[in-house]
């Protein structure tokens, strides 16, 4: 299956340096690109895709809010947010938008295309301890830059007491394996348990579960 890529930057140099790369792979086709917000909104309508590489620092819509209209339509590609700084305001702004993950404009090769391939499989895009590190970063120190604090769903209330458990391993960042081991269940019951646990709290995938336990106050800044 071709994963079908929309590039979306205001910088052309960017978009054609990141067209070569992913042409040049098998199973990934840029099929679209766009110059800022508005115009990804119209491309997007008018061409099938799975995955959106957005740029966050744009003129006219910025890509948080192309991001923030993309996700509530429903239905739509998944998106990784581009960023030039892994502590970027708008990168968080952007998973706080539905982003499934960001990542550096300078990052690897390796690290570009399997992030995609991650996304488009319904994964989070970026390690839940470097999304961890950048949420941290701002509820901690920019309280007052009008980031409001989250009212925790009332599904919470639906969530088992190991599905909760579950939950805030995520938040601390662990991986499924990882929390298997803490846990001493197998991959595939934790496996299980995200999948339930995204399925009641009406997430996208485990980036936005690490959002929302820390916004929630699930999980505190400053905890292990």
């Amino acid at each position: 299956m071709t994963i079908r890529v929309v590039l979306v930057d205001d910088q052309e140099l960017i978009r054609v340096g990141f067209r070569m790369v992913l042409d040049a792979e098998a199973d990934i086709e840029v099929v679209a690109e766009a110059d800022d917000g508005d115009t990804a909104l119209d491309t997007l309508a008018a061409m099938p895709s799975d995955v959106v590489l957005m740029d966050v620092r744009m003129p006219r819509m910025s890509g948080v809010e192309a991001t923030r209209q993309i996700v509530a339509a429903g239905g739509g590609p998944r998106v990784l947010i581009l960023t030039t700084f892994d502590l970027d305001e708008y990168a968080y702004d952007g998973l706080r938008a539905g982003a499934s993950g960001f990542l550096l404009k300078d990052a690897p090769l390796i690290d570009l295309l399997s992030s995609i391939r991650h996304v488009h499989s319904g994964d989070a895009v970026v390690a839940p301890s470097t999304t961890r590190r950048l949420l941290r970063h701002f509820i901690d120190h920019e309280p007052t830059a009008g980031h409001q604090a989250r009212p925790a769903p009332a599904a919470l209330a639906e969530l088992t007491g190991r599905e909760r458990e579950v939950l805030v391993h995520i938040a601390r960042g662990l991986s499924n394996a990882e929390i298997a081991e803490r846990l001493v269940l197998s991959e595939g019951t934790v496996k299980t348990h995200v999948g339930r646990i995204l399925a009641k709290l009406d997430l996208r995938d485990r980036v936005q579960a690490v959002v929302l336990a820390y916004e929630t106050g699930i999980i505190a800044v400053g905890d292990p």
